[in-house]
């Protein structure tokens, strides 16, 4: 979330036309076009965040600026030449990265939470646990996950929550 990925066409030379194809999970399908013999592009149904990054007729790279969980899906390049057309898939996967809090209940019991997060995070804690971590889910597609510390007996005053997520670990302690 948030960065501007770049997907390329194939570098062909000589291409009569080339179109992105744009289908998202959620929403309703676009397309990019260009078309040589006409220096002429096209666009339908296409937000201003998906655009050429340079000039069509020199590159057919597609950008993807500040992209968004909505932005997930099949991004197809289709290129046609006089000896036949030649096409790229990408699919797009967004990552949102969870925020982190660490902070104690009302019964001084360290509580872990990772907040919207897409894929949900795993939270494990230094010491053995035996928390089971409960998710939220959120209309934007993003998963908060929270974890209770639930060990019978610890002589530890200071607890670390330890998260895992493909945009990134964290750790955070706290003394209840």
């Amino acid at each position: 979330v948030g960065s501007s990925p770049v997907l390329t066409c194939p570098p062909k030379t000589n291409a009569t036309m080339v179109t992105w194809k744009v289908k998202p999970k959620v929403g309703g399908h676009c397309t990019l076009g260009y078309r040589a013999d006409q220096n002429k592009t096209d666009r339908t149904n296409c937000s201003e965040s998906i655009n050429w990054k340079f000039r069509p007729d020199q590159d057919h790279t597609l950008e993807i600026r500040q992209v968004e969980i909505a932005h997930e899906g099949d991004y197809i390049c289709e290129l046609v030449k006089a000896d036949g057309n030649f096409h790229k898939t990408y699919q797009l996967t967004v990552l949102a990265p969870p925020r982190l809090t660490v902070y104690c209940d009302d019964h001084g019991v360290p509580v872990c939470q990772a907040a919207a997060g897409k894929p949900p995070a795993q939270i494990s804690w230094v010491l053995e646990s035996t928390s089971t971590p409960r998710e939220e889910a959120h209309d934007n597609g993003t998963v908060t996950v929270l974890s209770k510390f639930t060990a019978r007996s610890t002589n530890r005053t200071n607890m670390t929550c330890l998260l895992s997520h493909p945009a990134g670990n964290q750790s955070k302690s706290i003394a209840c």
